[in-house]
């Protein structure tokens, strides 16, 4: 979970290669009225939100009941949202990618063929809560190499793991 470029999907699609979990890309899940929305630089309202969310919520409650291992990529910016895919999932293992947002901005600004412009970054900072301690969350610094991300990641969630 995180900002637009905070590196998600990067993240999101190592961690699930080295799980051997499904990807689910949370962009994809978007209906086409969010990525137009989007992509003409207006930030969603927690109404433009319901659908999406309740899509994934759905999709990570059908994971669950089938026992399938999946990865979620999606911005969750808000407690409420989180919890809304808590609904259906249970219990959630959040990675938080946090980064200065020179950082993202300059990300953003390199990305091609992607609907979601720099000019929204700072609505999406200004909407983020943070996970508070009893999400179950660890929160890494996107500036670090891919690579130790997800080793960080991975330790976490195999200490989760051992510990459950």
């Amino acid at each position: 979970m995180g900002v637009c470029g905070s590196g998600k999907s990067t993240l999101g699609a190592a961690l699930a290669r080295e799980l051997n979990a499904a990807f689910l890309e949370g962009d994809g899940f978007h209906p086409p009225a969010n990525v137009a929305r989007m992509a003409a630089g207006v930030a969603l309202t927690d109404a433009d939100r319901q659908a999406w969310l309740a899509a994934l919520s759905e999709r990570l409650g059908q994971a669950r009941r089938e026992g399938e291992a999946v990865v979620l990529s999606c911005s969750a910016l808000k407690r409420s949202y989180r919890d809304t895919l808590r609904a259906q999932a249970g219990e959630l293992a959040l990675i938080h990618l946090a980064g200065a947002p020179e950082l993202l901005a300059r990300r953003m600004a390199g990305r091609k063929g992607h609907y979601m412009p720099p000019s929204l970054l700072a609505s999406q900072l200004a909407t983020l809560e943070p996970p508070q301690p009893d999400e179950r969350a660890l929160s890494l610094d996107t500036a670090r190499e891919p690579n130790a991300l997800v080793q960080d990641a991975l330790a976490w969630l195999h200490g989760r793991a051992q510990a459950a």
